[in-house]
């Protein structure tokens, strides 16, 4: 009799309670899912419709590391300088906008370097901001810049690209590495393809770095793209004519 009472004691577990189930390889599904609900919740309950989005690399020191920075990472330093004070300027238009008009919020990834110093900016504005981080083993530090109901943390890249490019209206890339390039070209596959049919503003910033780094002449020579698909970013060493770019291009939409 003791053993039948014992038997009837047990209580199973809810499945959306048992966290050994949703932290197995048979619910991916839903985890995969729990990232494309979560931040949509969170994203309607702020009213974000609009973003600009910032890529670069996680390696550019802020003004407080600099001492502490290799040489080369010292390089990247002038860009974390850069993003800060676009950013600022782009929170600063997008806050003076009259109700009736479209707002824009600030994305990045989240971590640090460039994607910090793009919350940076926005919250030197006291502008709302997004970061869509990304579980990583380096990079999980925390950032005090980002709004706080609209941190994220992603476990699956496509999730989170996903969301990158769903609300996005401009893309401002900043020196990067493969990470960065991956998003960017992404993006310009989307446009090309058709996938994403809205005008979408790209700023490539940093002249001495793009035009190193990647000769899109080339893959017009070898007809891989049209001449017409250098059309798709404009490239800037300009702070200034980044933001009127990006500005002038949503406002006259």
């Amino acid at each position: 009799m003791t053993e039948n009472n014992d038997k009837r004691a047990f209580k199973p577990k809810k499945a959306y309670k048992n966290l050994e189930f949703l932290n197995s390889k048979d619910a991916r599904t839903i985890r995969m899912l729990a990232e494309y609900l979560y931040p949509k919740t969170q994203l309607e309950k702020e009213g974000v419709q609009n973003t600009i989005v910032i890529f670069g690399s996680a390696r550019a020191p802020s003004p407080e590391e600099l001492e502490t920075s290799t040489e080369e990472r010292g390089r990247l330093a002038k860009y974390y300088n850069y993003t800060r004070e676009l950013t600022a300027k782009l929170s600063k238009w997008a806050k003076a906008l009259e109700e009736n008009e479209q707002t824009y919020v600030v994305c990045s990834g989240g971590g640090p370097g460039i994607m910090m110093a793009a919350n940076r900016g926005a919250h030197d504005e006291n502008a709302k901001n997004i970061a869509f981080t990304i579980s990583l083993p380096n990079e999980n530090i925390p950032n005090p810049y980002a709004t706080p109901d609209l941190n994220f943390e992603f476990h699956y890249f496509f999730t989170r690209k996903f969301w990158f490019s769903y609300l996005a209206k401009a893309l401002i890339v900043m020196p990067g590495g493969f990470g960065t390039l991956d998003e960017l070209f992404e993006i310009l596959t989307l446009i090309q393809t058709g996938k994403i049919n809205r005008k979408l503003p790209i700023v490539l910033f940093g002249k001495d770095y793009w035009q190193k780094l990647i000769n899109f002449d080339v893959l017009v020579e070898f007809g891989t793209i049209n001449k017409k698909d250098l059309d798709l970013f404009f490239l800037t060493s300009s702070v200034d004519d980044a933001c009127e770019f990006i500005t002038s291009s949503l406002t006259n939409k």
